[in-house]
């Protein structure tokens, strides 16, 4: 794509208004072409980019741009039942949600528009719930206060399957511009009210193994986002001693009160920290701004420790498993996600199904198997589970509320989630878990990432610490040993015969994901292996 003719297009087009054209005339050479260069990259799951004017960013124009290529889609597909839509709390994504709503009726679609900012995992639930054909989610997740996205449902309440995606982005390619496309406010925009949040919250009380007397204080924080609307409400309404944070129970798309939107940072952590010692809470919940995404903390010995997100994983799926017999079923996890749920599900005898990084092929599977076997548990290392599969994406809602039941039982009998998880590792292995996030910005960053994974699909990885037993390229897809079909994508695996090394550039951000897995017969033994396999792979990655 030429920039420069995209920039001059931007800058001529009459129905872009003066303030627009005086932030184009602002922009600096680097600038232009970061902006125009390409057009935001529509994935498997939708767009997800940096908010600006552009064809690479997210903006008015590119929204309708995608929400109209959504549209043909479902008209071309007989898909009519309309389109759930749900936002978080970031900059626009009101405007841009009521914006798609008008797109969707202008082509004679009707929509299900929240009132008010709510959860992923309820845009999920109303898809399913109002039986409409598809859902759009204004969220940029756990991105920072820069980015905001578009995040496509399908009629089952998962993601977008890869042929729906591969449609949708060929019909967003067919429109020439993304100006002077139609939007109407008329009637076909239904509104959620707020009295739907007692629907959800309704199934997610029914997860609940143990009914016990609350002893536990939770200190909660939406970091800003959508679970400030109902977390609290219902820990409350279950009688839990919840005490939000205050400052960031605001809806703020600057996150003006927190270092981090990511559950997965330490830095999201330090005022909840703070507030949680001032108060000698048992456990710290975080979600991520639009609540599928959950973070733990946990008071143990005097001292808070963060979970990972295979930790608190493998953490619900035992207490699943081990408190109440589950009837026959999948258990669902990634091919980055910790082999210790592996070992859980075998242990009782659950099938598993191994899926490639992304809810929705989770998501997928569950509906897959809807009528013909049970869904029990479904996660991946990124901090996403799903209880119950009534949403088919990942639900920190159900994850606090299941957790706040397991720390509570725990503290009934005199232990702590970190107690509990020495348990699990003492009967399965002591495995040490990481995931390293390498940025590589802008245009030179993506080339050299591109030069990064082509290093190792060309070449042997030859470590001390680390001996492979099994390399997976998934470029061509993979069939695993579940009988899933994976389809392509670019992540490499390296397996040993105590856990792994995987890399994936990230879909939705300029960075390269590496995750460690290893197993010893100590944890602090696998945490130095892991430490000496990564200083290795270092080494090799800065050579390229």
């Amino acid at each position: 794509m030429n920039y420069k003719l995209q920039y001059k297009k931007w800058l001529e087009e009459p129905s872009l208004l003066k303030e627009e054209k005086e932030q184009l005339k602002k922009m600096n050479e680097a600038e232009i072409e970061e902006a125009f260069y390409t057009d935001v990259d529509f994935g498997t799951g939708g767009i997800r980019g940096i908010l600006g004017l552009g064809t690479n960013r997210i903006n008015l124009y590119t929204i309708r741009k995608a929400t109209l290529g959504l549209a043909n889609f479902l008209i071309k597909e007989n898909e009519l039942n309309g389109v759930a839509i749900s936002y978080d709390n970031r900059y626009f994504s009101y405007i841009f949600a009521k914006e798609a709503a008008m797109v969707l009726a202008s082509q004679g679609i009707k929509s299900f528009l929240f009132d008010e900012l709510r959860p992923t995992p309820m845009l999920s639930y109303a898809v399913r719930h109002f039986k409409a054909s598809a859902g759009i989610m204004i969220t940029a997740s756990h991105n920072p206060k820069e980015y905001n996205g578009f995040k496509v449902y399908n009629k089952t309440g998962a993601q977008l399957n890869v042929l729906e995606a591969t449609k949708v982005m060929e019909e967003i390619k067919n429109i020439n511009s993304p100006f002077n496309i139609k939007t109407t406010d008329n009637d076909l925009i239904k509104i959620i009210k707020s009295d739907f949040d007692d629907l959800y919250l309704k199934e997610v009380e029914s997860i609940s193994l143990l009914n016990l007397k609350r002893e536990i204080k939770i200190v909660y924080s939406p970091l800003h986002g959508t679970g400030g609307t109902v977390i609290p409400k219902l820990l409350e309404k279950n009688g839990y001693d919840v005490n939000p944070l205050l400052k960031q129970m605001i809806v703020d798309p600057s996150f003006s009160n927190t270092k981090s939107s990511n559950p997965e940072d330490n830095d999201a952590y330090i005022e909840s920290l703070k507030y949680g010692k001032e108060i000698n809470a048992d456990i710290i919940f975080l979600t991520d701004p639009d609540a599928d995404r959950l973070g733990v903390s946990v008071l143990h010995q005097g001292k808070y420790h963060n979970l990972t997100g295979n930790q608190t994983a493998s953490i619900m799926l035992y207490y699943i498993l081990s408190v109440k017999e589950q009837p026959d079923g999948f258990v669902y996890t990634t091919v980055v996600t910790s082999n210790l749920i592996k070992d859980i599900a075998n242990f009782y005898h659950k099938k598993i199904g191994e899926t490639l990084t992304g809810f929705k092929f989770i998501g997928e599977q569950a509906e897959l198997i809807k009528g013909k076997d049970n869904y029990i548990f479904g996660c991946e290392e990124s901090y996403g589970s799903l209880v119950k599969d009534f949403v088919r994406d990942k639900d920190a809602v159900q994850a606090v509320y299941l957790l706040s039941e397991i720390a509570n039982y725990l503290k009934i009998n005199n232990k702590t989630l970190i107690d509990y998880l020495n348990e699990i590792y003492e009967k399965f292995g002591f495995y040490a878990d990481k995931t390293v996030s390498l940025t590589f910005k802008g245009i030179k960053g993506l080339t050299k990432i591109k030069d990064i994974m082509k290093h190792f699909r060309e070449n042997d990885l030859n470590l001390e610490s680390f001996t492979i037993s099994n390399k997976i390229d998934y470029i061509n897809g993979h069939v695993n040993p579940h009988n899933i079909i994976l389809p392509s994508s670019d992540v490499i695996k390296y397996e040993s015969e105590d856990g792994f090394i995987v890399l994936r550039p990230s879909g939705t951000e300029p960075k390269l994901k590496i995750y460690y897995l290893v197993k010893d017969d100590a944890l602090t033994k696998a945490y130095l292996k892991l430490e000496n396999i990564e200083k290795e792979l270092n080494k090799i990655i800065n050579l390229v």
